[in-house]
C-alpha cells in the first residue's frame, strides 16, 4: 500500500526511516479456506431444501466473492487509488414492474409542500426523501423550498442549484410534480395550506395515519424544517426511488455544472489524478464538537463563546468526545493519514472547505505534507465572483469536483461525507477514505514515539475496511444515503472482471 516517505513526513518523527509499507502479515499469501467454501455450499444446500428457493449462480458468486473480498481486507496490499474489486457492482436502481406510477395532479391527495433545512447536503438528503414521501401519501409534491434563515444565509431557490426541469421530467413516472399550486386551486381553497413538522426518522405509518388525513382535508399542507424526517430502513423499492432522486433526478444547473468541470479540466492537465479532502474544520462546527485541538485558553474562550450560540448543547467533556471519536481529524492529521497510507508529496491534492479556524497557519502543516495544495478559489480566480455570494451554489461547486476525484477522503462525517460515499459506491466504488478516527486518535498521541515505518502499518491496519472496498465495514446503525445497498448489485459471473 505504501511508498517512502519524504524528509517532510519524517521530519515529524525520530528515528523515522525506510517507507509506509504493507505490514509482513499483509505480505504474505492469503490462504485458502475450503472448509469456509464447503460451509458456504452446505448452507445454501439446506436454503433450497427447506425454502424452495433454488440456489442461482449469483448467490453462489455472492459468497465467494465477499469471502475473496474479506481475504483481500484481511491480507493484501491495498490499492491507494482504485478497488481492484469494483467492477463486481454497479447501480442499480430501476423501477420494478408493480411499482405503482405517478398520480396524476388531479387525481391526487393533494399538495405537499416541503421547506427543507441546513446546508446543501442536508438540503438533498430532505429533497430526496420529500419525494419518497410525496409518492407514499400519493401526493403532488410541489418543488421543495430551500432554507434562507439557516447559519449559511443563502437566498438560492431550488432552480437556482439544481435543474428544475430535468428533476421534474426525470421523475415523472413516479411522483408528479408542479413548481407551484395552480393559481385557480390557491383562491379556492378555504385556508392558507396547513404546517406541521414531522418527526425525526419517522416511519411511513406516520405519514398514513397522521399527515394523509390533513392533506386530504384541507388539499395543501407543508412539512417543515424538512430534514431526515423519514427512516432510513423502507423497503427496496422505496429505496430505489431514493436512489433515483439522489444520483440520477438532482442535477445541477449547467452553470454550476460548467465551473466545476472546468476546475477538474485545470487539475487533470496538472496530473492525471487527484485527492480530494472534505475539510471541516469551521470555528462554528468545532465549537458544536465540544473538542479541543490544542489551541491552548485562546482556543477554548473562542470555541466557547461561539457554543453559546446554542441554548441546548450538553456540557461534553473534550477528552472524552476524543476517546470516542467524535472529533475531526485536524488538517495536519488528515495530512500524516494520507502520506501514512502510501500518497506521495507530489500527490495532487484538491481541498473543499469553508473557513478554517486559524486560517493559513492551521493548514501549513498540511501544505508541506503535500505542497500540490489547490482550492476552487486559487482555481477559478476571478471567475468565481459570480457565485462568491452563495454559500450553497460554491458547496456545489465543491461537490462536483470531489466527486470527480481518484479519492475522496473526509475528517469528519458530515453530510456531504454521507452522499458523495454513497453515490460513489454507487457510481462504482471509487476509492473513500473514511477516516477511524477513534483509533487514529489513540495513534496520533503516541506518534513521536514511534518510527515512520512503525507509524505507517499501524494507519494501514487501522484504515483496513474503511477504504471504499465493496465489504467496507459498515457502522452498527448505517445511513442509507451513505451505504445505499438496495440499489448496487452484484454482476453475474461472466460479465466480473477483477483488476490484478
Amino acid at each position: 500500500m505504501g511508498r517512502k516517505p519524504d524528509a517532510a513526513a519524517k521530519s515529524y518523527y525520530s528515528g523515522g526511516g525506510g517507507g509506509g509499507a504493507s505490514s509482513p502479515r499483509a505480505a504474505r499469501k492469503a490462504p485458502r479456506s475450503p472448509v469456509f467454501l464447503g460451509t458456504a455450499l452446505f448452507v445454501l444446500g439446506l436454503v433450497s431444501l427447506f425454502t424452495g428457493h433454488v440456489v442461482t449462480d449469483a448467490d453462489w458468486a455472492r459468497i465467494r466473492s465477499r469471502w475473496r473480498s474479506k481475504q483481500h481486507r484481511n491480507y493484501e496490499p491495498i490499492d491507494i487509488w482504485e478497488s481492484k474489486y469494483s467492477s463486481m457492482y454497479y447501480g442499480c436502481s430501476g423501477r420494478s414492474a408493480d411499482f405503482r406510477s405517478a398520480v396524476p395532479e388531479n387525481s391526487s391527495t393533494g399538495y405537499l409542500l416541503i421547506a427543507t433545512s441546513g446546508g446543501l447536503n442536508q438540503q438533498r438528503i430532505g429533497i430526496t426523501d420529500a419525494v419518497v414521501v410525496a409518492w407514499i401519501l400519493n401526493a403532488t409534491l410541489v418543488v421543495p423550498e430551500l432554507d434562507h434563515h439557516s447559519f449559511w444565509k443563502d437566498d438560492s431557490d431550488f432552480s437556482d442549484i439544481f435543474d428544475v426541469e430535468w428533476f421534474i421530467s426525470y421523475l415523472s413516472k413516479d411522483v408528479t410534480i408542479v413548481k407551484r399550486i395552480p393559481y385557480e386551486v390557491m383562491l379556492s381553497m378555504d385556508k392558507l395550506p396547513w404546517t406541521m413538522r414531522a418527526p425525526r426518522k419517522s416511519m411511513p405509518e406516520f405519514y398514513m395515519d397522521e399527515v394523509l388525513p390533513i392533506l386530504m382535508r384541507r388539499r395543501a399542507l407543508q412539512l417543515t424544517k424538512f430534514d431526515y424526517r423519514l427512516t432510513s430502513d423502507l423497503d427496496e423499492d422505496l429505496q430505489k426511488l431514493r436512489c433515483r432522486v439522489n444520483f440520477h433526478a438532482l442535477k445541477f444547473t449547467s452553470s454550476i455544472h460548467a465551473m466545476g468541470h472546468k476546475l477538474v479540466q485545470k487539475l487533470r492537465l496538472m496530473n492525471t489524478r487527484y485527492v480530494a479532502i472534505h475539510l471541516r474544520f469551521e470555528p462554528d462546527m468545532l465549537a458544536f464538537s465540544g473538542c479541543y485541538y490544542g489551541g491552548g485558553e485562546k482556543e477554548r474562550k473562542e470555541l466557547g463563546e461561539i457554543r453559546k450560540r446554542w441554548d441546548t448543547l450538553p456540557e461534553l467533556s473534550a477528552e472524552d468526545e476524543r476517546s470516542r471519536g467524535k472529533c475531526p481529524l485536524t488538517p495536519h492529521e488528515v495530512g500524516l493519514m494520507l502520506r501514512a497510507l502510501g500518497f506521495g508529496n507530489d500527490t495532487l491534492l484538491f481541498v473543499a472547505s469553508g473557513e478554517i479556524y486559524g486560517g493559513d497557519e492551521t493548514l501549513q502543516p498540511l501544505r508541506k505534507l503535500f505542497p500540490n495544495f489547490y482550492t476552487k478559489e486559487k482555481l477559478a480566480g476571478d471567475d468565481l465572483n459570480p457565485f462568491l455570494p452563495f454559500s450553497s451554489r460554491l458547496a456545489a461547486i465543491d461537490f462536483v469536483v470531489c466527486d470527480e476525484s481518484d479519492v475522496f477522503v473526509t475528517n469528519n462525517n458530515g453530510n456531504m461525507a454521507k452522499v458523495l460515499a454513497g453515490r460513489r459506491r454507487y457510481m462504482g466504488h471509487k476509492r473513500t477514505i473514511r477516516p477511524n478516527a477513534k483509533k487514529l486518535n489513540v495513534l496520533f498521541q503516541t506518534r513521536n514515539q514511534l518510527g515512520w515505518d512503525t507509524f505507517s502499518r499501524k494507519v494501514q491496519k487501522i484504515q483496513r475496511g474503511l477504504m471504499g472496498e465493496p465489504d467496507d465495514i459498515r457502522p452498527r446503525q448505517d445511513d442509507f444515503h451513505e451505504f445505499p445497498s438496495s440499489c448496487i448489485c452484484l454482476r453475474k459471473p461472466g460479465n466480473i472482471s477483477v483488476t490484478t
